[in-house]
């Protein structure tokens, strides 16, 4: 098969051809229709992922038609549309038992424990468990779009964050996990502060819904955001990863706030300190954000399926393999305005 294919950190990646997945027995092998580009992948190609060894191919957001099935796999016997969560859970674990399977120990990440999707298949491990067949009314493009990026932010204000309607919620960082909040939210009926440093962003993050959007490097971000909410914000999301947006973040709850952390933050800010001070005082909870659980797709799907959601609207290029591979060198400059995605027809 083609493949986008790196041989060591921040070498180039070039599209050529490698073997073919062949499907465990639990797995299925899907043929690919549109994957999309995440800065998560530009991560993996740097070599901030202990788990990724070179010669690699990355991609994990993607859709596409069930190929081949191993000989455990009982839910799906080829040519189904389906998608999948990145964090792909081993479905019998205590975690996965529980419904946690984005935090399963045994949980496999195409792009990250294996081959991706830059490729034309992927296998998908624990298929029966992890595969999420599409309703008809959701395409290719639009699944491929929900990606991590909406299955994190869905993960991140409606499951951690637990916002509801008339909400104020705050996102940091408008890329692609920052604006799919700002949509999600907006869906719910809350109300979004979205702050982002680029006029573009602050922009498409408007014209999706949010009430007010905020240059972050204007003055006081906290003491703007609780101008304009009124106490703080509900729940607050950093979707961009980054000690002083995390202290930002968390500087802007109101009494009893929820903060999520989506983005991540690596060397010494990996560890960065906390004003446990005013987590105390203000009584706020502090929680991660890592995917979505599985059974959770019907939940997002229902939004996408029923006009409440539109994923696509996030999608500002569509490009080909080798297009798509020489864009994800350049991903920590936010080349494009809002999501890009890989369409395996073009070639």
């Amino acid at each position: 098969m083609r493949a986008s294919v790196f041989d060591a950190f921040g070498a180039p990646i070039v599209v050529r051809d490698v073997a073919a997945p062949e499907p465990h027995d639990d797995a299925a092998i899907v043929a690919v229709a549109a994957c999309g580009i995440c800065r998560s992948d530009w991560h993996a190609w740097m070599g901030h992922d202990p788990g990724v060894r070179p010669p690699h191919v990355p991609g994990h957001e993607f859709a596409g038609t069930v190929a081949a099935v191993g000989g455990a796999v009982r839910r799906f016997r080829g040519g189904e549309r389906v998608t999948a969560p990145f964090c792909c859970g081993c479905g019998t674990c205590p975690d996965c038992r529980r419904g946690d399977t984005h935090v399963c120990d045994r949980q496999t990440q195409p792009g990250f424990t294996h081959f991706g999707a830059f490729a034309e298949f992927v296998e998908v491990r624990y298929a029966d468990t992890n595969l999420v067949p599409l309703p008809d009314a959701v395409g290719f493009a639009a699944a491929a779009a929900l990606g991590c990026r909406f299955a994190t932010a869905h993960r991140a204000v409606v499951g951690q964050g637990r916002a509801a309607a008339g909400d104020w919620v705050a996102v940091h960082g408008c890329g692609g996990v920052g604006l799919s909040a700002v949509a999600i939210a907006v869906a719910l009926g809350a109300r979004v502060v979205a702050v982002d440093p680029s006029p573009v962003r602050r922009r498409t993050a408007l014209d999706l819904g949010a009430s007010e959007a905020l240059d972050p490097g204007a003055g006081d971000l906290p003491a703007r955001i609780r101008a304009v909410t009124g106490r703080g914000a509900r729940v607050s999301i950093d979707a961009f990863g980054a000690a002083q947006t995390l202290l930002d973040s968390l500087s802007s709850l109101a009494n009893r706030g929820r903060h999520v952390q989506v983005g991540l933050l690596f060397g010494a800010e990996a560890r960065a300190p906390l004003p446990m001070d005013l987590v105390i005082a203000k009584e706020l909870e502090i929680a991660g954000g890592h995917g979505m659980p599985v059974g959770d797709y019907a939940a997002l799907l229902e939004l996408v399926a029923a006009g409440r959601l539109d994923p696509a609207r996030l999608v500002s290029d569509t490009v080909g393999l080798a297009e798509g591979a020489a864009l994800l060198t350049r991903l920590d400059t936010f080349p494009n305005r809002g999501m890009t995605l890989i369409d395996l027809a073009r070639g």
